[in-house]
């Protein structure tokens, strides 16, 4: 193992892919990781502070489904590295950990920090550098920053999603025009009186989630999987929602006629936007149920099953990921190297990867971290 010792692999960003990217490698390398800011800072706001590390999903293809960008180039990737490997990962490290209803996967101590903490921990023999790296030149393979240069035999660049895309066209790479995703939306329309109204497993596109409606537009779990599909779309756009699927509408107005028509739509929408509804439809909220006709019934199934929002934009500083990177048509699926220069990597959210909210962009981070550190051990 003395030549691998030897070696010298640079790791351009200190975030959950790099990091784990350097965990894998720092018992064989010399390995240097360069970090302007806080190395694993990136992880303390995930999953609302608690760290979402994962999703409990073990069958690849479906875990690959919720990658609107990358669920093909990531079958190989996942195959050598998933959920069940996660969670060992974690495990291993002193991270043990649980899974919610909603299948997502935290640390028992329901703390980034924590989780941030045991990771650097680990990271004992690798070396970190707080520079700003200004460029990469190739023959030698050399990395320039803000306080020196430095040779190295290979190159990972974990820059993130949200910058660093200059050092990623190194030497030439085509990189898909960064998108906000996994953001809220703002609208046409003026929801400002609905502000924090939410509604429960609304349908839009063929998912099923929670539609949260904001002073500027529509957020939640719902619009946020929205959004990230969306991310390459051109504004403005519309959407269409079935709020409330299968109801026998007839038969509810059958069986309340002297109840009115907004307390009645209450028992399936939030009070205050079947009053909305009904507003936008010109009905008298008060109507009794036994007075609403054929014509009105329908008027009120379509726009419960056929809600249209006018999408304008995306919410600024509401964007988790971006969607967006180097083009995976230029990096070889299992080792995650240059297609166009030899000894140069990628790894984490500076690929044209991301994922839905959940755990599936650290999964991402995890993944393709460790698979460029097992594509670099097999050059030796």
């Amino acid at each position: 193992m003395e030549q691998e010792l030897i070696s010298k692999v640079a790791i351009i960003g200190g975030g959950p892919a790099g990091c784990c990217c350097a965990y894998f490698l720092q018992n064989d390398f010399e390995v240097t990781v360069f970090e302007c800011k806080k190395p694993l800072g990136t992880l303390l706001p995930t999953g609302g502070g608690r760290c979402n590390l994962a999703h409990y999903e073990f069958d690849l293809k479906e875990l690959c489904k919720n990658y609107p960008r990358g669920e093909k180039f990531l079958y190989s990737v996942f195959s050598r590295f998933g959920t069940a490997e996660t969670i060992e990962f974690f495990e291993k490290i002193g991270v043990p950990t649980y899974v919610q209803e909603d299948m997502r996967v935290f640390p028992k101590s329901n703390s980034s920090a924590d989780v941030r903490e045991k990771f650097l921990k680990t990271l004992s023999k690798t070396i970190f550098k707080k520079e700003r790296v200004l460029r990469i030149n190739q023959n030698p393979l050399t990395v320039v920053t803000d306080c020196g240069s430095y040779a190295f035999d290979k190159i990972v660049i974990a820059t993130g999603g949200h910058s660093g895309y200059d050092l990623a066209k190194f030497p030439g790479h085509r990189i898909i025009e960064p998108k906000p995703a996994l953001t809220a939306l703002k609208t046409q329309e003026d929801y400002s009186s609905l502000s924090g109204v939410s509604l429960k497993k609304v349908k839009c596109a063929g998912i099923s989630d929670d539609l949260l409606f904001t002073h500027n537009g529509i957020s939640g779990p719902l619009v946020y999987k929205i959004s990230s599909i969306n991310a390459r779309e051109n504004f403005p756009y519309k959407l269409t929602f079935d709020l409330v699927g299968e109801i026998n509408l007839q038969e509810n107005l059958n069986n309340n006629p002297h109840k009115n028509i907004k307390n009645l739509l209450a028992e399936f929408v939030p009070k205050s936007f079947a009053e909305y509804l009904l507003n936008k439809l010109n009905i008298d909220c008060e109507t009794k149920c036994h007075m609403i006709n054929g014509k009105t019934r329908d008027l009120i199934l379509n726009i419960l099953h056929n809600f249209e929002v006018n999408v304008t934009g995306t919410e600024k500083g509401g964007e988790v990921v971006t969607s967006g990177g180097v083009d995976l048509k230029e990096v070889n699926p299992k080792t995650l190297e240059s297609k166009l220069v030899k000894d140069v990597y990628f790894c984490g959210e500076v690929l044209d990867i991301d994922g839905f909210c959940g755990g599936f962009n650290l999964q991402n981070c995890w993944s393709t971290g460790y698979s460029v550190a097992q594509g670099i051990k097999n050059t030796f």
